[in-house]
C-alpha cells in the first residue's frame, strides 16, 4: 500500500532563510528513505517560469495588483496540477518554498486587496489543498529585506509592504495553530532545522496524510 503523501510548506518574508531550511529538511527526508520532492512558487514549471519572469522582473514595472494576484493564482493552479498533486498521489513528501499564504500576505495585505476575495481565488486555484504543516520563519523585515541586493519587484516594494506581509503571515498562523510552526528566523540554523524535523517526523508517523479543507 502506498503511504500517504505529506505536504510541507515554508513561508515568511524575503531573506529569512527559507532556502537553507528547505535544503536541510530535504536532505534529512532523503536519508529516511522517503521520496522527497523539493519545489517552489512561483516558477517551478515551464508555465510558472514564464509567470515568474513577469511578476518578479523589475523591468515589468508597475502592474495592477489584481493582475499580479491572478498571475500568482495561475502559477499555483498549474504547479499543483503538474508537480504537487502527482507527487502526493504516489506518496512523496512535497517540500514547497512558498504557497497560498505568500499570495495572501503579499498580494492581499501588502497590495491592500480585499483579503476574503483574494483567499477565495487562491483556494479555488489550488482546489483548497492545504499543507499538512506550514513553517513560518519570522523576522523583522527591516533586518532581512534591507540586507538583500539586486532586489526583485516584490523585494523592492518598500518597508510598509513588507511589514504588512509579515503581520499577515503571523495572523494566518494564529488562526490555525495546529497546522503552523512559527520559528524565529534568527535562531541558529541547526535549532530551526531540528524543530522542523521534529514537526515533520510527527506527521510521517500519523496514519493520514495531506489535508483538504
Amino acid at each position: 500500500m502506498t503511504p500517504p503523501g505529506v505536504f510541507v510548506v515554508f513561508e515568511g518574508g524575503d531573506g529569512v532563510g527559507k532556502t537553507t531550511q528547505v535544503e536541510l529538511l530535504c536532505t534529512w527526508l532523503a536519508a529516511t528513505g522517503r521520496e522527497v520532492v523539493r519545489t517552489f512558487e512561483p516558477g517551478d514549471t515551464r508555465v510558472g517560469a514564464m509567470i515568474r519572469r513577469i511578476v518578479l522582473d523589475p523591468a515589468t514595472g508597475e502592474m495592477s495588483p489584481r493582475a499580479e494576484a491572478l498571475l500568482y493564482a495561475a502559477d499555483k493552479a498549474h504547479h499543483l496540477f503538474e508537480v504537487v498533486r502527482p507527487a502526493l498521489a504516489r506518496g512523496a513528501v512535497v517540500v514547497c518554498d512558498r504557497y497560498v499564504d505568500s499570495m495572501l500576505a503579499y498580494q492581499g495585505a501588502g497590495r491592500v486587496l480585499d483579503l476574503p476575495e483574494l483567499e477565495h481565488i487562491a483556494r479555488w486555484a489550488t482546489e483548497d489543498l492545504r499543507p499538512d504543516v506550514t513553517v513560518v520563519l519570522d523576522v523583522d523585515p527591516l533586518r532581512a529585506v534591507s540586507e538583500l541586493v539586486d532586489k526583485d519587484r516584490l523585494e523592492a516594494a518598500g518597508d510598509v509592504f513588507h511589514a504588512a506581509a509579515r503581520h499577515y503571515f503571523l495572523e494566518l498562523a494564529q488562526r490555525d495553530p495546529d497546522r503552523y510552526l512559527v520559528l524565529g528566523a534568527r535562531s541558529s540554523r541547526d535549532d530551526i532545522a531540528a524543530a522542523v524535523v521534529e514537526s515533520v517526523q510527527r506527521l510521517l508517523s500519523e496514519p493520514s496524510g495531506t489535508l483538504d479543507a
